[in-house]
């Protein structure tokens, strides 16, 4: 094999370096490290390519490689500025897995200023294959056209409607307090709290299991929903414990089971039983809720699996025209355990 002597200082290594090293043309390297099948290359030539690209340090250009297929290989994930749990970090971990093993990579892009047109143009400055939304306000109408007229053939939204223009993932928040209300009312409970995170980046998930949490006591009647505004504080929720016993709250949903946990311990404090005084509610099946004691009661969460959401991304990208579809992300669940 050529020396590597003649490789420049401080500038990145080229295919014609590779190609000049292993003693081949421009184009076997790029057969050969595209790894495109078929073609006449022999098994030795490849590995004497392979060495001199890993002797000279030698990556791919992704720009360039997408520009000659036409294709970033990008799957953008949009989220909004969320504090984020680790049902979240997980589902974003297992999603990117997913997509890689697919042979695409997973971009998560964080909150910009601009919404609506503004964050679409500014999303589609990396000209990625697809852009979903994960619960993400910025996208709408506007955003979807700015993304189809840049060139990114695949939109996908995830929310509780779906966005005109853009594929859907519905996911409904709602369901979570109305299964939690229901669950409460059948324990005979009557006047409900309804803990909002004082949080505002979680008003998206939290507004609207608030609204499903009012709609089943509504077609309850006779229910009273209180909503209940606190802080992930021990020294903040030690002073909504007092004002939960002035309004005579005999159940409780927490908006999760961080929340729970918290109201559950300052319940405690204030000498409140759970759940002979108050029955608690969680939501999302976190480990933090079968370690409190009582054992907590929470609606489980179930999500479209990573795979699934993949292979959808996927087929679509392969198939850019395909009419706006809309598929079902959530389901949801009781897990009944001794807190109410």
């Amino acid at each position: 094999m050529a020396s590597t002597s003649s490789s420049r200082a401080g500038v990145p290594p080229t295919s014609g370096d590779v190609a000049r090293v292993a003693g081949v043309s421009r184009a076997t390297v790029s057969y050969v490290l595209n790894n495109t099948e078929g073609g006449r290359v022999s098994e030795a030539t490849r590995q004497r390519v392979r060495e001199a690209a890993r002797q000279l340090g030698y990556v791919p250009h992704a720009v360039a490689r997408a520009l000659r297929a036409g294709r970033s290989g990008i799957v953008l994930l949009t989220a909004p500025a969320v504090t984020v749990g680790p049902l979240f970090a997980q589902a974003y971990a297992d999603l990117q897995q997913a997509l890689a093993e697919l042979g695409h990579t997973a971009v998560l892009y964080g909150p910009t200023r601009g919404r609506g047109a503004e964050a679409g143009r500014r999303w589609a400055e990396l000209r990625p294959d697809a852009v979903l939304s994960l619960m993400d306000d910025r996208m709408d109408e506007e955003a979807v056209a700015v993304l189809h007229r840049a060139g990114v053939g695949v939109v996908l939204s995830s929310g509780p409607v779906p966005v005109p223009g853009a594929h859907a993932l519905v996911t409904d928040q709602e369901q979570v307090g109305v299964r939690a209300v229901e669950h409460l009312v059948s324990a005979g409970r009557r006047t409900l709290g309804v803990v909002v995170p004082d949080d505002a980046s979680l008003r998206t998930f939290a507004e609207p299991r608030l609204a499903g949490a009012e709609r089943a006591a509504r077609a309850e009647g006779g229910i009273t929903v209180v909503r209940q505004d606190l802080a992930l504080d021990e020294d903040a929720a030690a002073r909504w414990a007092e004002r939960c016993a002035a309004d005579g709250i005999d159940g409780l949903f927490a908006y999760n089971d961080e929340y729970a946990a918290l109201a559950v311990r300052a319940l405690q404090d204030h000498g409140v039983r759970v759940p002979e005084d108050v029955a608690v509610v969680g939501a999302d099946d976190l480990l933090i809720g079968r370690l409190l004691r009582p054992r907590l009661t929470t609606v489980r969460m179930d999500y479209m699996p990573a795979r699934e959401i993949a292979a959808l991304l996927d087929r679509l990208i392969d198939a850019p025209d395909t009419p706006p579809e809309t598929h079902e992300m959530l389901r949801t669940g009781l897990v009944v355990r001794e807190s109410a």
